[in-house]
């Protein structure tokens, strides 16, 4: 479902603050994979991302999404095959806008658009179907304004805009590290809900590393833009926070720092 093939990215090259931010990086990711990824701070995590949406074009290498190579299509074209969901509650929907209206943006991202009536009744009862899935109650304010909503909520919005178009690629960009941790929990377990219902192809970046343990079937890590440990669902099973840190020491001979960057 998702294949990346050497995939090598430069910031500033030529310059004296020239960085190999991805160095002949390779992925692959089967259909319902759910991949975690790891990693301090500049290891290329937020790169990676960026490359597989279309924000950034590799400089060598190739992406692919199901049978499409779409590594120079522009981000508003690959959308149409990726649901992400970003840190901060508000980067993921319009907040001047009602529940109901971001929602339908969402929903045309996949269909051709016409001249109909923005929110016909029978998506109305679509849109308060799914919502319903979220057991916050928001099926019951469509007509409410995002940007009135918690954080949490706006999450939970994002996380349900992003995939009940059911996507090919899902990228979760730490989307649960900007809130307070009752709503973490909940938007963790919602991921683990809709990710299974869809059977959703996901690929998750996260500093919390019981979180990466705890959701998904593998896990990667990186480092200097580079994958240097990954791990199968078998192996996944027996990994612990203090055996992953181990396994970097033992990888590149050094700690990898536990402060903010690394929450464990």
């Amino acid at each position: 479902m998702l294949q990346l093939k050497q995939i090598h990215k430069v910031f500033n090259e030529g310059t004296a603050d020239e960085k190999a931010a991805l160095k002949n990086l390779n992925l692959h990711l089967a259909p319902g994979d759910f991949m975690t990824v790891i990693g301090s701070n500049g290891a290329g995590k937020s790169t990676l991302m960026n490359v597989i949406s279309g924000k950034m074009i590799p400089d060598v290498g190739e992406v692919r999404i199901a049978e499409s190579d779409v590594t120079f299509w522009k981000e508003h074209k690959r959308s149409e095959l990726i649901g992400r969901v970003f840190q901060d509650p508000m980067a993921g929907t319009a907040p001047s806008m009602t529940i109901e209206e971001n929602l339908a943006i969402a929903y045309s991202r996949t269909r051709r658009r016409g001249l109909k009536m923005g929110v016909a009744k029978n998506r109305r009862s679509f849109f308060q179907e799914k919502l319903e899935m979220l057991h916050l109650g928001l099926e019951n304010r469509l007509q409410a304004k995002v940007g009135l909503l918690s954080g949490g909520e706006r999450q939970a919005l994002s996380l349900l805009m992003a995939t009940f178009t059911e996507p090919k690629i899902l990228l979760l960009d730490e989307h649960t590290a900007a809130l307070d941790p009752s709503r973490a929990e909940l938007i963790t377990d919602l991921t683990k809900t809709i990710v299974a219902n869809f059977g959703l192809t996901t690929l998750m970046v996260t500093h919390n590393m019981q979180q990466a343990l705890d959701l998904g079937n593998k896990l990667i890590m990186m480092d200097k833009g580079q994958i240097i440990m990954e791990a199968n669902e078998e192996q996944k099973q027996g990994l612990t926070v203090t055996s992953l840190l181990e396994e970097f020491q033992r990888i590149r001979g050094e700690q990898l720092t536990n402060d903010q960057a690394i929450l464990i």
